[in-house]
């Protein structure tokens, strides 16, 4: 082959789709390539004219124009363009002007049909801008696959065991014995209008009630079981998958979960049904941090919380299923310690909420993260009286949670600092304020506290706060305009020519903070966006359904939200396991240059969405910000 054929085969082969394709393809390219030389300022593409060639820039860079005008990308070395107008009836869609002197390669339009019809990843890459690249390239494997596509009917093995309100301890107990199970359903009653009563599901009570509350507590055999049961269970839906079941176990630390079709529970899985098919799961390593008795014993389990998280990666599970485990996990070293500090230093003098921030709250938490928390208190707290306790507790939590492997925050959001540790009133004025008066301090603060969850105590004060939130910050155009602005401040790490704009962090140069510039700005509009909604939703996908629902952003511009998501916090997150698997320190730092040719060409796409949802918010929510225009 002719050294300029080399040459031009080679280049091809660096970028996608063209990497991914067989040797003796490229050498056909190579062969009918065409080369053509445009000036700076020089048309390459009008609108409407015929067009029989995919275009690739060999060298320079090219400017894409809508229809009107309109500026719609600028591309470099290395990529594609005329692709719309060969699928589209072979007449120009998007004209296309070098806006610096360009050398481009022509590919004869017959071959690039070959191509698409040949390689479905080149047809899957050229059939649609930027969303289509960001999309997986492989489907999950193994357990992954299963847990997200089983249904949660598949587990169960026999039909509920039940008995009615008023039945007595003892012959719950018996009917237990007599099944082989471990937790019964109890039955009431409610009216039904003409047709009678019907049954309800009141409650559950599983052999693990009948040790704690009947025989430690020393109640007589006749008592109605009905006093010990937990009322008005979680259930899950049998359509539901066994990854829905596993992380509504992780998130309420709960051992048995009554399946229901159709309103009426058909079984109840426990966690042994789920371990069966997990073995090493994240399930397994949450109830074995509930049997652990001191802070070391948890601290011996971080081992564990690296193999899982490891196991996830290496099972190609998707970033939601990821941070939705991992997070699960912190929930519950959380609990636990809460736990062990209630043993040492007695019951709560008054009711209390430990709150998660953050990522925990969203479920978005990776391996390497440090703990934002918070106590929200009963209105009868005195701190006089009761703050001495509470300090202690905070601290015996936030110091367990430093030994696991959650740092301190730097910024000081944790329970241990007094003015986070504050009655529900407090905590009400705190919102109130940051909402009717932003101010850079309290857009910050905004930021952090309005990711928030209960993980441990009384749900509903966490929950006061949640409904609080969505009816004021939506009715608050200021607020949503300066929470806005503040989302800008971070930006995607492009360049004028969608080259990446690197930083230096330290001893490391020519990095990319995937955290900082890519994930964080995100989940920051999407935050802008869900309150605007007055959504009360927690997870950034759960948020863009809300957002979806109302219509606020089109589907279109939600689609590329969630593949641009995606994409960043999976690169993220292999990022992370490969600094595990090489016994390095993770974080969220990445060179462009060690990853390939394909997933560049992706993170410019998933940073363009970015860039242009950020362009949106200022459009979206215009107003003023301390007095000056927005």
């Amino acid at each position: 082959m002719q050294i300029e054929l080399i040459e031009i085969r080679d280049h091809l082969s660096r970028f996608p789709p063209f990497d991914a394709l067989p040797e003796g393809t490229l050498d056909e390219i190579a062969q009918q390539v065409e080369v053509a030389y445009f000036k700076a300022g020089t048309d390459i593409l009008s609108y409407g004219a015929p067009i029989e060639d995919l275009h690739y820039i060999r060298s320079g860079a090219v400017e894409i124009y809508r229809r009107n005008g309109e500026l719609y990308n600028r591309l470099a070395e290395g990529e594609v363009f005329g692709q719309f107008g060969l699928l589209r009836g072979h007449k120009v869609r998007l004209p296309a002007r070098a806006i610096e002197d360009s050398l481009i390669y022509f590919i004869p339009g017959g071959l690039f049909e070959q191509l698409c019809e040949a390689h479905d990843a080149f047809a899957d890459f050229v059939e649609a801008e930027g969303v289509s690249r960001l999309k997986p390239r492989e489907a999950p494997q193994g357990n992954a696959t299963e847990l997200m596509s089983t249904e949660v009917r598949k587990l169960i093995t026999r039909r509920t065991v039940s008995v009615p309100l008023g039945t007595s301890v003892q012959d719950a107990a018996r009917m237990m014995t007599e099944h082989g199970v471990s937790s019964l359903v109890i039955f009431g009653s409610k009216a039904a209008g003409n047709t009678g009563p019907t049954q309800i599901m009141a409650g559950i009570t599983t052999d693990r009630d009948l040790r704690t509350r009947v025989l430690a507590e020393g109640l007589a055999l006749d008592t109605p079981v009905d006093q010990v049961m937990s009322p008005n269970p979680i259930t899950i839906q049998a359509e539901d998958s066994v990854f829905e079941a596993m992380l509504c176990m992780l998130r309420n630390n709960i051992h048995h979960l009554p399946v229901v079709h159709r309103q009426r529970p058909v079984g109840v899985i426990n966690l042994s049904d789920i371990i069966r098919y997990e073995s090493q799961s994240s399930l397994y390593l949450v109830n074995n941090i509930f049997n652990r008795q001191s802070v070391t014993e948890l601290q011996a389990l971080l081992p564990d919380l690296r193999a899982t998280f490891l196991r996830l990666v290496n099972e190609q599970a998707n970033a939601h299923m990821i941070g939705s485990a991992i997070s699960g996990i912190g929930r519950s070293l959380t609990q636990r310690l809460l736990e062990l500090a209630e043993q040492e230093f007695g019951p709560p003098p008054v009711p209390y909420c430990f709150l998660a921030l953050g990522s925990m709250a969203r479920d978005e938490q990776l391996i390497v993260t440090d703990q934002d928390n918070a106590l929200v208190l009963d209105n009868r707290f005195d701190p006089r009286v009761h703050d001495e306790y509470f300090l202690k507790l905070a601290t015996f939590v936030s110091d367990g949670l430093a030994a696991c492997g959650h740092s301190y925050c730097k910024g000081g959001i944790m329970a241990t600092n007094p003015k986070w540790r504050q009655p529900l009133r407090v905590w009400k004025g705190y919102f109130t304020q940051w909402i009717e008066r932003p101010n850079p301090e309290t857009l910050l603060n905004a930021c952090i506290f309005f990711d928030l969850d209960s993980v441990y105590g009384e749900a509903p004060l966490a929950e006061s706060l949640k409904d609080l939130l969505a009816e004021k910050a939506s009715r608050s155009p200021l607020f949503l305009a300066s929470l806005a602005r503040n989302a800008l401040n971070r930006t995607p790490p492009l360049g004028f020519f969608r080259t990446f704009v690197m930083e230096t962090d330290g001893e490391q140069k020519n990095i990319i903070n995937l955290k900082g510039r890519g994930t964080a700005p995100l989940t920051d509009l999407i935050r802008v966006h869900a309150l605007a909604c007055g959504s009360k939703a927690q997870n950034s996908l759960e948020r863009l359904d809300a957002i979806s629902e109302t219509k606020l952003l089109t589907e279109e511009a939600i689609t590329q939200l969630r593949y641009a998501l995606e994409f960043l916090s999976i690169v993220r997150i292999r990022h992370q396991a490969m600094d595990l698997q090489e016994d390095r320190e993770p974080d969220n730092y990445i060179e462009p240059e060690q990853i390939s040719a394909a997933d560049r060409h992706s993170l410019k796409s998933a940073f363009q969405v970015l860039s242009n949802a950020q362009k949106f918010l200022r459009f979206r929510y215009p107003g003023q910000e301390f007095g000056r225009p927005l």
